[in-house]
């Protein structure tokens, strides 16, 4: 069985068929008897378009989406990068103060 679940294979018992995909194909291996051979292979094409228009908050920006991207952004004159070190942890405080009455505010959005 756990070849089975590996590689996705879906049995149809009635038709005594195993189903297994195999990249953009489908392998078809029919039961017959106690012997079992390869019986056809089906391409199926499972990509589907995906546009950006079809997701809802594009939609309601669209023009802020550019429909082609004009490529790689340029090298910088400056690298930037932060070195880490192993096994340090961040430091773990307020980036600033906040009065006592805006802390619950915050709380609530920080969770939201």
């Amino acid at each position: 069985m756990d070849w089975l679940a590996k590689y996705h294979a879906l049995i149809v018992c009635d038709e005594k068929v195993v189903r297994i995909p195999y990249g953009n194909e489908v392998l078809i291996i029919q039961g017959d008897n106690c012997d079992g051979r390869i019986t056809s292979k089906k391409a199926e094409d499972k990509s589907e378009e995906k546009r950006l228009e079809d997701v809802p908050i594009v939609r309601e920006f669209l023009e802020v989406f550019q429909e082609d991207l004009p490529g790689l952004p340029p090298t910088r004159q400056v690298e930037f990068q932060i070195d880490l070190v192993p096994g340090i942890a961040p430091v773990a405080r307020a980036p600033y103060r906040l009065a006592p009455v805006e802390m619950p505010e915050l709380s609530t959005q920080l969770q939201d």
